[in-house]
């Protein structure tokens, strides 16, 4: 007897067509089959069929009718996002061919977030770039908020820098490069820049700088924050910008938290300091997150190779901070 997954397949292999994921795709991001077939330059009772026909191939309803249109049941909202990726990946396979046909050696695009963006995807960069000159790389920095949807669509191959927290995790592959701690720092104009054995009561008079809500470490600050009597900053700034913040740091006497390595540079050069107290939370594993060594390109592959490369030459400088 075939199981209904055999099923199911043999009828996607032999029936699916791209232009039956097109309007699945545009029907959910109009939420109307009208809007959806006029984008295509279909009619609406060609596109209805269409849908119909999708939903007896995969033996499920993927809309649901509704006073403003059709909304994407969770069938239909896995579907799409299975749509996405497999343009995303025609799309990747073009630009391969066509940067092979131009002469170079492959593509590869790497979301970064601000614990790897100053050194250990610079490091990457030039790791790679001896081997393969040509390459052609493109770097999207953000939050994982951002980053981890363009992942999982296939938009983007990997994303170097702090591991994402469990919600994140599933169907994706996560390897630990090392441990990277917060830093308290300022502008070296600071009161407490040089001071030893700052406490948290010294820090409470002084703005901060925190990053965006969404992120893991925003909400370990605030749960901080709430612990110590309920600590409300008098200026609240939130910024993911590293330039930025480096320079409202050095204009104002704000206090700012900071991966060590992404710091490291700053305050070795002066243009930082580092404050004298240790940030009890933020501490997490550095490393990249991409959909599996099979989801990568060669070039993908050799960014892969290139990072832990680059990785092993950061760690002896853990000991420095």
């Amino acid at each position: 007897m075939v199981s209904r997954h055999s099923r199911i397949v043999e009828r996607a292999l032999t029936r699916l067509k791209l232009r039956q994921l097109r309007l699945l795709i545009a029907v959910g991001r109009h939420g109307n089959i009208q809007n959806a077939a006029r984008e295509l330059g279909i009619s609406q009772p060609a596109a209805t069929k269409m849908i119909q026909d999708l939903e007896i191939d995969f033996e499920v309803k993927l809309f649901e009718r509704t006073n403003r249109g059709v909304v994407p049941t969770v069938f239909g909202t896995s579907l799409i996002r299975h749509g996405k990726l497999i343009f995303a990946q025609v799309s990747n396979a073009a630009q391969e061919l066509d940067d092979l046909n131009e002469g170079n050696s492959g593509r590869v695009i790497v979301g970064t977030l601000l614990a790897a963006s100053p050194y250990l995807l610079p490091v990457a960069v030039d790791t790679i770039l001896q081997d393969r000159p040509n390459v052609a790389i493109k770097i999207v920095e953000g939050t994982n908020e951002v980053l981890m949807p363009a992942l999982q669509s296939g938009e983007i191959d990997m994303i170097v820098g702090r591991l994402p927290s469990y919600r994140h995790r599933t169907k994706l592959a996560q390897e630990k490069f090392y441990d990277e701690r917060m830093l308290a720092v300022t502008g070296t104009q600071h009161p407490l820049a040089g001071r030893k054995a700052v406490t948290f009561d010294q820090l409470r008079p002084y703005g901060w700088i925190l990053p965006p809500v969404e992120t893991t470490l925003r909400r370990q600050t605030d749960q901080f924050f709430v612990r110590q009597d309920q600590y409300d900053p008098p200026v609240a700034i939130e910024s993911v910008s590293y330039l930025a913040n480096r320079s409202l740091l050095r204009s104002h006497d704000f206090v700012g938290l900071m991966p060590a390595h992404v710091a490291a540079l700053d305050i070795e050069n002066g243009l930082l300091a580092r404050i004298d107290w240790d940030v009890p939370f933020g501490a997490g594993p550095v490393g990249v997150s991409h959909r599996g060594e099979d989801s990568l390109s060669p070039a993908g592959m050799a960014f892969l190779d290139a990072l832990r490369r680059a990785a092993t030459r950061i760690l002896p400088a853990e000991t420095s901070f």
